[in-house]
C-alpha cells in the first residue's frame, strides 16, 4: 500500500498542473461552459432575456417564469472502472488492471486536492466495488486501498450495464471518467447515454500483443473470463482476420462515437509512460475550455 502511494504521489505531481484547470470550474458546465448550474424560477421581469423562460412552469397559467442559475463552484468526479478478466493481460505489475488502477488513484489524488467531490464505481458484468463521491484525505486513500486490494467477484464483461449503473447512480452531470479495454459488445447506446448527459472522458486500455499476435502456430489460449482453454492457430489467416479485425473495428466505433458526441478519448498502451498522454489529454481540454469559455 505504502508503495503504491508513493508511486501515484509521484505521478500525480506531473500531472497536476494539468489537471488544476479542469478540476476548478473550468469544466463543460450543463449551460455551455458557462460555469452555472440551474438554482430556481422567479417571476419574468421587463428586460430579462426570453430565452431564459420556463416555458413548462410557464404553461401551469400562473404567469411567466425564467429560470435562475448560480454558478458552481466545484465539479463532481466519477471513476468508472472495468475490472473484468481481460484485464489481467500483461506482466505482474503491468496488466491494464494495474493501469487502470494506478490511473484511478492518480486522478482521484489530483481532483480530491482541488476540493472536487470523487466517486467510483468498478465494474465487470455487474458492480464490483461501488464508492459514494465525497471529499478529503481519508476518503482518497479509501479509494486508493479499494483499488488496491480489488479482487473482482466475476471474471465476465458487461460494459453495457457498467455504464447503466452509472447512469442510476451519478444524478447531477459531472466529470465521467470510463476506463476499460472495451472488448466487448452491444454497449454503444448505453455510451452514447452517457457522453449525452455527463462530461465524459473515455479511456481505452491496450496491450499491443492484442493487436501484433504473434505467429506461433497451434497453441493453447485461456479464455480469463470464461475460464476455459482452447487450441487456435495463430498463424492461419482465417483466425487472423476473425480475431484482428473486429477488434480493429470495435476500437474504430468506439472513436466514431467519442467523436461524434464530445467525449474526450484517448488510448492507453500498457508497455509506454501513460503520464504524458495524460497530461497532454488534460492541457488539449483546458485549452477547448478556455476557448469556448
Amino acid at each position: 500500500m505504502k508503495d503504491l502511494v508513493r508511486k501515484l504521489r509521484k505521478y500525480e505531481i506531473q500531472i497536476r498542473k494539468a489537471i488544476d484547470a479542469q478540476m476548478q470550474g473550468d469544466f463543460k458546465s450543463v449551460f455551455k461552459s458557462s460555469g452555472l448550474e440551474f438554482d430556481d424560477v422567479r417571476a419574468y421581469q421587463y428586460g430579462d432575456d426570453v430565452r431564459a423562460i420556463d416555458w413548462n412552469v410557464s404553461a401551469k397559467g400562473h404567469g411567466t417564469f425564467i429560470k435562475t442559475y448560480r454558478e458552481e463552484k466545484e465539479q463532481n468526479v466519477f471513476l468508472l472502472l472495468d475490472v473484468s478478466g481481460s484485464h489481467s493481460l500483461g506482466s505482474q505489475g503491468a496488466k491494464k488492471i494495474d493501469i487502470g488502477k494506478e490511473i484511478g488513484g492518480i486522478l482521484a489524488l489530483s481532483a480530491l486536492k482541488q476540493g472536487s467531490q470523487i466517486g467510483m464505481i468498478c465494474f465487470s458484468d455487474g458492480k464490483e466495488r461501488y464508492l459514494k463521491p465525497s471529499k478529503g484525505n481519508e476518503h482518497a486513500y479509501t479509494l486508493i486501498k479499494t483499488l488496491a486490494v480489488l479482487q473482482p467477484q466475476s471474471l465476465k464483461t458487461n460494459i453495457g450495464a457498467g455504464i447503466k449503473l452509472c447512469l442510476n447512480v451519478v444524478k447531477r452531470k459531472s466529470i465521467i471518467i470510463l476506463i476499460s479495454d472495451f472488448i466487448d459488445q452491444n454497449y454503444e447506446r448505453e455510451l452514447i447515454m452517457l457522453a449525452k448527459k455527463h462530461d465524459l472522458i473515455v479511456l481505452q486500455l491496450l496491450d499491443k500483443r492484442e493487436i501484433d499476435f504473434p505467429k506461433l502456430g497451434i497453441i493453447p489460449l485461456l479464455d480469463k473470463e470464461t475460464g476455459k482453454t482452447i487450441w487456435i492457430n495463430t498463424s492461419s489467416k482465417a483466425f487472423r482476420e476473425r480475431y484482428l479485425v473486429p477488434y480493429v473495428q470495435n476500437q474504430e466505433r468506439l472513436m466514431k462515437i467519442c467523436r461524434q458526441y464530445q467525449a474526450d478519448f484517448l488510448p492507453i498502451y500498457v508497455e509506454q509512460d501513460y503520464v504524458p498522454q495524460l497530461v497532454h489529454l488534460f492541457r488539449s481540454r483546458n485549452k477547448t475550455m478556455k476557448r469556448s469559455s
